[in-house]
């Protein structure tokens, strides 16, 4: 689905989960101008807003976008696009909780929802070209991807439905681009970890590895990638090991949420609930199973205290 001059109508509200990165939320609001460079003329209004930990929250931005029909005691709406890779608890618990209690507050805001980012067929074509990056010096093309050994990073999560849909970008990332080998990990919560697939392609007969963050911007968890392998890295110094760069606020992610935006608003949108630990018993998951979902405490929240769920 493209976007374009038809399909807008209701303003954009692009949610992150936040960071305490300064260059993080620097690029976070580089892609809400990009967003709003590629929508102008079309889409009425683009702001995005955190759930935690970053300002500004969604507290603070909904009322920007929304807040002069309520303050009318009239309806409005929007859309909402989570911008978040994977369908895990962020996307499927907290934003959307993070959203009631904004309705709530301000009784006539009402919002659709649209999809998490990936797996999309633009991020895997962002990751290869930051892995083509982090090659440059091997020159460009299968020659050079035939000796490269991947580590994709993931977040990872205690939601095992999103944990799988990085393995499915990994595998997909291995198809039909030449890479020797791509491995999954991941940097928090969850397995493999990044040293144990890169001891995998070390035992693999991997002599050069490309370690891809699967991450939008910067933050503590891409630094946390960073050094381990380059720790790794200095155990091993017979290994060529590099790192490639994040996704980051590019003209092809901005594309991608306005794609949601979209979808979100002409489309069927559906969340990926065959196998969502809240919804079916999943083995060592089960507790999860009709679990009430609260937003995060944000400390930027103008109205803190009020309207809980």
């Amino acid at each position: 689905m493209t976007a374009g001059p038809a399909t807008g109508g209701l303003p954009l509200l692009i949610i992150g989960h936040g960071t305490r990165d300064a260059t993080g939320v620097a690029q976070f609001r580089q892609l809400i101008g990009r967003v709003r460079d590629q929508s102008a003329g079309w889409l009425p209004a683009v702001d995005g807003g955190f759930i935690e930990l970053s300002a500004p929250s969604v507290s603070e931005v909904v009322p920007r976008l929304a807040g002069g029909s309520l303050a009318n005691g009239g309806p409005a709406e929007l859309v909402a696009v989570p911008l978040v890779l994977s369908a895990a608890g962020h996307g499927k618990g907290d934003i959307p909780a993070a959203l009631a209690r904004e309705q709530v507050r301000h009784p006539g805001l009402g919002y659709r929802y649209g999809r998490p980012l990936g797996p999309h067929p633009v991020l895997l074509d962002v990751l290869e070209a930051r892995i083509d990056a982090a090659l440059a010096s091997e020159g460009r093309g299968m020659q050079a991807r035939a000796g490269t050994h991947v580590v994709l990073v993931g977040r990872g999560s205690t939601d095992p439905d999103g944990n799988a849909e990085v393995a499915k970008v990994a595998r997909l990332l291995w198809e039909g681009r030449g890479y020797a080998d791509v491995a999954l990990s991941f940097i928090s919560l969850t397995g493999p970890s990044v040293p144990a697939a890169l001891e995998r392609a070390r035992r693999l007969g991997a002599e050069r590895i490309v370690v891809a963050p699967y991450f939008l911007f910067a933050g503590v968890l891409p630094d946390r990638v960073s050094a381990q392998a380059g720790a790794f890295a200095e155990q091993h110094r017979e290994i060529d090991v590099r790192v490639a760069g994040l996704i980051g606020a590019c003209d092809e992610l901005a594309g991608l949420v306005l794609e949601r935006y979209a979808e979100a608003l002409h489309g069927d949108i559906r969340m990926n609930c065959d196998t969502c630990a809240y919804r079916i018993a999943m083995p060592g998951f089960t507790g999860k199973v009709g679990q009430a979902q609260t937003p995060h405490h944000h400390p930027h929240d103008v109205a803190a205290g009020h309207g809980h769920l």
